[in-house]
């Protein structure tokens, strides 16, 4: 069965401002390695065991789609360019409508790290066997910490070797929570990366979601093709109910499947956590750039133009991309929305 990976990259990135902005999201960035966080994704499944990928994403982006992945040659089969977001299960769908009906599809985020490819490639090959079967798997990130930012995944029976049922998704759970279940041994982190056929994810849409999957329908039927970029129609695609994968299709269909799998998985979801994954220097400092640090322990420090000279300082985030430097305690990252958020509404106040 050919396995199409599927690669989902219409987020505006907004966590990792001032260098992540809605015309050049995180995952268009080089910010764990030399290679874009889009590139690094599609490079870990590029190989005899994969079809060329189809790219899911916003349509402002399609020309850096398109240079990026043509620079590390993994050309995709297809681009659908969504004309307005409607969250996970609407894009997978075009997709599911775009591959080969019985091809499998490796459903990923476009900006995620995974350290370890090899066990990424087992727990594809542990799932491949249910997957034929018409079974629907996601993939269960080992969880090192009672993380309340991310859903949960509840692992059930065994079903074959390295994969489980799945006997509940847990919502983004409260602390005391979160510790319960990673004291318990038998839950993992929901990282959002999916495996299986398309004809069958487009059956459980038939089932659960019906409205999205004639509404996707409609937009790829009357969609514009260039090349290989797809243009669904936009008044059909608009008429799709907003859902996320997980509440359309997972969390209700009956044949659902959980391999567990330690990968050196991380969604690099804010300032702090691209310092704890970085390579730090003998001062636990993460600095890429032209930057300057003397006497300067525990912090980040990016640029993607002006120099940065730091003295004396710790435990900080510095980051300074075209007119705009932000400046933070380490620890308090996840607070960048509310910049965002005074940003817009024009706040200036040394409160905001």
């Amino acid at each position: 069965m050919t396995i199409v990976p599927v690669i989902l990259s219409g987020g505006s990135g907004t966590r990792l401002w001032p260098m992540s902005r809605p015309e050049m999201p995180k995952q268009l960035l080089a910010l764990t390695a030399e290679e874009t966080m889009l590139q690094l994704t599609a490079s870990r499944t590029h190989g005899e065991a994969f079809a060329a990928p189809i790219v899911v994403a916003n349509a402002r982006h399609a020309d850096h789609i398109d240079e990026q992945l043509a620079a590390i040659g993994a050309a995709p089969q297809a681009v659908i360019l969504e004309p307005v977001a409607r969250n996970t299960a609407p894009a997978i769908a075009l997709a599911a409508l775009a591959a080969g009906t019985e091809d499998a599809l490796l459903v990923m985020p476009s900006d995620h790290v995974i350290a370890n490819v090899a066990a990424f490639h087992a727990a594809i090959d542990a799932a491949m066997p249910l997957v034929a079967d018409g079974w629907l798997v996601t993939f269960g990130i080992a969880p090192d910490a009672p993380e309340t930012g991310y859903g949960w995944i509840k692992i059930g029976e065994p079903l074959v070797d390295g994969v489980h049922r799945v006997a509940r998704f847990v919502e983004k759970p409260i602390r005391a929570r979160a510790e319960e279940m990673l004291a318990a041994g038998d839950h993992a982190w929901n990282g959002g990366i999916f495996l299986f056929r398309a004809d069958i994810f487009l059956g459980e849409l038939a089932a659960h979601a019906p409205a999205m999957l004639t509404a996707t329908q409609d937009a790829m039927r009357l969609a514009r093709r260039e090349g290989t970029r797809i243009h669904p129609d936009a008044d059909a695609f608009a008429a799709s109910p907003s859902d996320s994968i997980d509440y359309a299709v997972m969390e209700r269909a009956e044949r659902v499947a959980v391999v567990p799998v330690d990968m050196g998985w991380n969604d690099v979801g804010s300032w702090d956590a691209l310092h704890a994954i970085s390579d730090l220097d003998s001062d636990g400092n993460a600095h890429r750039g032209e930057v300057l640090a003397i006497d300067t322990r525990g912090c980040l420090i990016r640029s993607d133009g002006i120099r940065i000279a730091a003295v004396g300082i710790s435990d900080l985030i510095v980051v300074a991309s075209g007119n705009d430097v932000l400046i933070l305690p380490r620890g308090r990252s996840q607070e960048i929305k509310q910049l965002i958020e005074a940003m817009k509404s024009g706040g200036k106040g040394s409160d905001q």
